[in-house]
């Protein structure tokens, strides 16, 4: 059984850091279980490695036993998240390790599932399969932060996204491009790696986005797109309109007429109807459990300068990406300026930020 004093040789690590690739390889697309990397080792050789499936199942640790093609046998694996060990949609990782006769199991830290939570190490040692835990723990912890969240809150993880100009501009009709094309690609990465990203109607009639991922061969991975539209203002014949369906498009409303809403239901986009406050305001909580309890886990916002500074105010998002260009953008037409700078600032005080380079663009991340 694992104890305090467990002890873990380099070559350990290095089989721990192979499981932990392979779970951020498939993060932001298990459904409701949370990624999770498996690596099988013996005699000091790799003989089979597994992560979650797409969707969440099969689980890393049966598809790394089916993916073998020798005998498990006296065999050792290493997996970052303790095996569940319960009946669900599929039968237990920890029934496959007994069966396969594996020997010793060394998973980095301890599910928060109650279902799962602390049960394992019982179950395995008493079935003298030796046990290890903690391995590589606070890097695997803050890779399951997301998850931790989603488990104790009931609510997705939340990342918040904006770009602005040097003059501080989210938009210019003059030069509407405001970042380098890395800047993009990492905008298209984040888009990669959450299941869902919401903006409000104005910034689709505005931009007329398409709100996918275009980085080459991910496409399919696109974020569900979630709109809100109080009145269902939103241009009909917008990108997201004609190409929305019950699969990959959500519109909140409140206020919108009879008409339309028939309108959009003949469409058959996914229309729900959510409270909006004094302010006429959605009630946005209400709006992420709802998300939440429709398989959301991870949503990506990428909101104008109203919305963004709504949520920074509701302290919504549990992270924030500022994209900042180094070039102006021209003020003699029409333009838009972010003025949430210092609320930005204000609501991760104290807080981590981190600063990167892509070019010329900043990207700093508060959380």
């Amino acid at each position: 059984m694992s104890t305090k004093k467990d002890k873990f040789s380099i070559r350990d690590q290095l089989y721990m850091e192979l499981a932990l690739d392979l779970a951020k390889a498939c993060e932001g697309h298990t459904g409701i279980n949370p990624s999770v990397g498996c690596v099988i080792v013996k005699d000091d050789k790799i003989i089979s490695i597994g992560r979650t499936s797409v969707n969440g199942r099969p689980h890393a640790e049966s598809n790394a036993i089916k993916n073998c093609s020798e005998d498990l046998k006296g065999s050792k694996m290493y997996v970052t998240l303790e095996p569940c060990n319960h009946y669900g949609e599929t039968p237990p990782c920890t029934n496959s390790i007994i069966k396969s006769k594996i020997s010793e199991v060394i998973y980095s830290i301890t599910d928060i599932d109650k279902r799962v939570q602390g049960k394992t190490n019982k179950i395995l040692s008493s079935k003298n399969i030796k046990v290890k835990t903690g391995l590589l723990k606070k890097r695997i912890t803050k890779f399951y932060n997301s998850y931790f969240y989603n488990r104790k809150k009931k609510l997705p993880y939340v990342t918040g996204k904006i770009a602005i100009s040097k003059n501080n501009l989210i938009y210019s009709k003059d030069n509407p491009k405001i970042t380098n094309i890395f800047s993009d690609k990492f905008t298209h990465f984040l888009r990669y790696k959450n299941d869902s990203i919401l903006i409000s109607y104005k910034t689709l009639n505005k931009d007329n986005p398409k709100l996918d991922c275009r980085l080459k061969s991910f496409k399919k991975f696109s974020p569900k797109r979630i709109i809100l539209d109080n009145k269902l203002e939103l241009n009909v014949k917008s990108y997201l309109f004609k190409s929305s369906n019950k699969e990959n498009t959500i519109i909140f409303y409140n206020e919108a007429n009879k008409s339309k809403v028939n309108y959009f239901k003949k469409k058959k986009i996914n229309l729900i109807k959510s409270k909006i406050n004094k302010d006429k305001k959605f009630e946005i909580k209400l709006i992420m459990k709802k998300l939440y309890n429709l398989g959301a886990r991870n949503i990506l916002i990428e909101g104008g300068n109203d919305l963004t500074n709504y949520l920074l105010k509701k302290k919504l998002f549990n992270q924030f990406y500022l994209f900042q260009s180094s070039k102006k953008l021209s003020k003699l037409v029409e333009f838009k300026k972010f003025n949430g700078l210092k609320i930005l600032k204000q609501a991760y005080k104290n807080k981590l930020k981190l600063k990167s380079n892509f070019g010329n663009d900043s990207v700093t991340l508060y959380r």
